[in-house]
């Protein structure tokens, strides 16, 4: 078999005022053009010495570009969303966006916490869905650090007030997207509150690994180590049931093409969804970070591993691309053209006890921290 490799060394950085550009990494700062309310928006390219690329910006803490080597070096871009801001404001995908305050659904927007219940905006036909009408991917974020050396990285922050989209507390929350020269990405969410509340963040980035608007993704390879998952309703919420994935669609424990079973009609998930668009169960607790996800295109050699610590991934086949956004270089986007891999607790957490507790109180910190490593395959074969 073939397997990944990490290309390799210590992350090299520049920037004009550097005297040893070769010898630093680099990190640059420009406007990316304004919110409708005037605000600017800023974009933050980082760049390794292979050329990997990733661009970040402070609309949502998005992650807007990543240009990643294929087996023979050529680099292209892995995500989808659109070339200027205007696209991301006309119309809202998650194209790379952080979401939350919840990332995913709560059901009926309502949940208990300390015996009250808070109620939400809707946004999702009954349901909450990653945070509400104006969640963290529609919020104008403040960079508040940019490093460059070893590693360089962008730290972006937004304080949620008391009450935003029908969540308690002020919750201050940090995003720090950081690129090393061994095509590491890493994401470190993190977030604090001055009374209890619930917090779930992650990532929502689309990938492609054969390149933005190269075609479908059902023939990339798929490997997801959990044993079971969360089935949902006709509303994508969760029933409560812990159910194991062998011998259904949603094996993913040997690495197989997206699009093998995703056809099958006896799955009743599969057609709530119209295509994969469930939660994993990684654990049933939060660990130490390890492998949640690896993903190979086998016509570029690109390979993403997928590192978390949260007991949930969310994976999503791209369903409901239909053929309407026009993104990047004029490229049409349709279903399977994407997939979207979330680290995350389980959806609607806060009303199933069983599945664990999203309940951060003052003086806890919330952390979710993940991490994209990008290879080629083969790399090792002789």
């Amino acid at each position: 078999m073939k397997h990944a490799v990490l290309l390799g060394s210590l992350f090299m950085a520049t920037t004009a005022m550097l005297p040893f550009a070769s010898m630093a990494a680099q990190a640059t700062r420009a406007s990316f053009g304004h919110a409708a309310d005037g605000q600017n928006i800023d974009i933050v390219t980082l760049t390794n010495s292979h050329g990997m690329r990733a661009r970040v910006m402070t609309y949502g803490a998005s992650l807007q570009s990543l240009l990643v080597p294929d087996r023979n070096g050529k680099l292209a871009d892995v995500v989808l969303g659109y070339d200027t801001l205007q696209g991301y404001l006309d119309r809202r995908q998650y194209f790379g966006a952080t979401v939350g305050r919840y990332a995913n659904r709560i059901a009926h927007g309502t949940f208990p916490l300390d015996g009250k219940a808070y109620h939400l905006t809707l946004n999702d036909g009954p349901n909450s869905l990653h945070g509400g009408v104006k969640g963290l991917d529609m919020q104008v974020w403040k960079v508040v650090d940019v490093k460059q050396g070893a590693v360089a990285s962008v730290t972006m922050q937004y304080s949620s007030p008391d009450g935003d989209q029908g969540y308690p507390g002020n919750v201050t929350i940090k995003a720090t997207y950081a690129l090393s020269d061994d095509n590491q990405l890493k994401i470190a969410y993190v977030a604090t509150t001055d009374k209890p509340t619930i917090v779930n963040l992650s990532n929502h980035t689309y990938w492609n690994l054969g390149g933005e608007g190269s075609g479908t993704v059902m023939d990339h390879l798929l490997m997801i180590p959990g044993d079971a998952i969360t089935p949902v309703d006709a509303t994508s919420i969760p029933n409560g049931q812990v159910v194991p994935v062998a011998g259904t669609p949603y094996d993913f424990r040997m690495a197989k093409p997206i699009g093998r079973d995703i056809r099958d009609g006896r799955s009743q998930q599969l057609l709530f969804g119209h295509g994969y668009d469930m939660n994993w169960v990684i654990s049933r607790k939060e660990a130490e970070a390890r492998v949640v996800a690896r993903v190979e295109d086998p016509r570029s050699g690109r390979v993403m591993t997928l590192w978390s610590s949260k007991p949930g991934l969310q994976f999503y086949s791209g369903n409901f691309l239909d053929g309407t956004t026009v993104g990047k270089d004029h490229h049409i986007y349709r279903q399977g053209d994407a997939f979207v891999l979330e680290p995350q607790l389980f959806p609607d957490t806060p009303n199933h006890p069983d599945f664990g507790s999203a309940r951060l109180a003052p003086g806890e910190t919330y952390r979710n921290t993940i991490i994209y490593r990008f290879g080629v395959d083969g790399a090792m074969a002789k």
